[in-house]
């Protein structure tokens, strides 16, 4: 088969090969396939730290609220930093924003695995929680806007399937083995001694990428090129604000996210409803991204998506089902099966959204686009696991995660009302039409430069 690698000095596949749906086309391509290993690689170790840090927060306080505010406390610098990093990430070296940034979540792993030997005070583990966060701010619009970079637009849709199963993989890896070797070691400390050294595989897989220079952005006035940061910070909310089919997209997975976390949970259903133990908390833990990955690889397979916008409605709304179900669950099969169809319903809109943030954002824009995208996603999973606590607190884990649901289905309405473009949004970006998605990117990133200039002429 033809090589594709872009470092060889082939620009695309042959018109032949671009008629045909090949469902590898992404990881043909050698920065890719790096990038792929390595966010599986950290998204194995995360995942195994939010197992064990779920596990050790309850097994010490028996409290959900101590659940809830591990996701409140890594939000705040998200939501607080995340645009300035977005602005960093499109005028400075994007590679090397994300690895300082892993360096920093790989030295908070070793605090948390001292705290946890030592028993430390609960306090100085939220700080660390704290630290993730703010080195998740500046990681995630960073690693966003790097992705583009490692192959052409042709495979953007493609690149963004490949991309949600390498995290979805690690999901069912990481929690499973999280919980086990919480189980083995009666404790969680040896996993985030695990976790640091994942991330250090990482670092070394981003040192090999051999990148080409992004495109560089529209050439401005001197006027204009003395804008100021929040100007420049402000851009990003414009250009959303103009793209109604990504504002709808990434404000249903707010909403749906925020209503229908029901992981956060997952401590109390393990120990005190479905009573399975760190065992079975892996497993309750992995169940969503089993689903997904199954999800990923059929939809890797299978020809774009030819009615888009419906398909995201309904893939919500499923969402907010199984929440329903598995929060009235009593059985441990029943509720891994719920988290399994969840899972793989999510997946789904998580690759629409990609796809479409891919492929209409001009390349200048992206760290500021993927920054506020990051807020939404922030927003949505770390308040989100905030409301569930508190709504457990109060009113108790049943209620709080079927109401979720329910509330989940309520902003699929709201959005489908709000929104008519998103029900009317067709197929996405197909394989082998890179260049009109570059124009129409190039063209909606004009409009709103236009927009600017004219605001300030005013």
């Amino acid at each position: 088969m033809r090589d594709l690698d872009p470092e060889r000095g082939v620009p695309g596949a042959s018109s032949d090969a671009q008629t045909r749906h090949d469902p590898y086309r992404a990881l043909r391509y050698r920065n890719f396939r790096l990038l792929f290993i390595g966010i599986f690689l950290s998204s194995i170790g995360e995942q195994m730290v939010t197992v064990a840090i779920g596990w050790e927060l309850y097994d010490r306080t028996r409290s959900a609220l101590a659940l809830g505010l591990v996701g409140l406390v890594q939000v705040l610098p998200v939501l607080c930093l995340s645009l300035l990093a977005g602005h960093l990430a499109d005028r400075l070296n994007r590679r090397r924003m994300v690895m300082l940034a892993q360096a920093v979540l790989a030295f908070c792993s070793l605090g948390l695995l001292l705290l946890s030997w030592q028993r430390g005070p609960l306090w100085l583990i939220y700080g660390c929680l704290l630290l993730i966060g703010t080195a998740t701010a500046f990681n995630e619009p960073a690693s966003a806007a790097l992705l583009p970079q490692t192959l052409p637009p042709a495979l953007y849709a493609n690149a963004a399937t490949w991309e949600s199963s390498a995290w979805q993989l690690a999901s069912v890896v990481g929690p499973a083995l999280g919980g086990f070797l919480v189980a083995l070691f009666r404790g969680a400390t040896p996993v985030y001694g695990l976790n640091a050294l994942a991330i250090g595989l990482y670092l070394v897989l981003l040192a090999l990428l051999r990148l080409h220079p992004a495109p560089a952005a529209p050439s401005r006035s001197d006027e204009q090129s003395k804008e100021g940061t929040l100007r420049s910070l402000a851009e990003g909310l414009r250009f959303l604000r103009r793209s109604q089919v990504i504002l709808a997209a990434i404000t249903l997975d707010l909403f749906a996210v925020l209503f229908g976390g029901a992981t956060t949970l997952l401590p109390i259903y393990a120990r005190d409803i479905l009573q399975v133990g760190p065992t079975g908390l892996g497993w309750l833990q992995a169940a969503p991204s089993i689903g997904a990955v199954c999800v990923a690889f059929l939809l890797a397979h299978l020809p774009p998506f030819t009615r888009a916008g419906r398909t995201l409605l309904l893939a919500v709304a499923g969402f907010g089902l199984a929440t329903i179900v598995f929060g009235l669950s009593r059985s441990f099969w029943l509720s891994l099966l719920m988290l399994f169809v969840l899972g793989g319903l999510d997946n789904i809109s998580v690759v629409i959204r990609g796809t479409l943030l891919m492929t209409r954002t001009p390349d200048h824009m992206r760290g500021r686009v993927a920054a506020v995208n990051t807020i939404f996603i922030a927003a949505s999973n770390k308040l989100g696991g905030f409301e569930s606590g508190l709504a457990a607190q109060l009113f108790g884990p049943v209620i709080a995660v079927a109401g979720g649901g329910l509330g989940t289905i309520l902003v699929v309405l709201c959005v489908a009302l709000i929104w008519p473009e998103i029900r009317r949004l067709g197929p996405l970006a197909p394989e082998g039409q890179g260049l009109p998605v570059e124009q129409l990117a190039g063209q909606i990133g004009e409009e709103v430069r236009e927009e600017t200039v004219a605001r300030r002429q005013l």
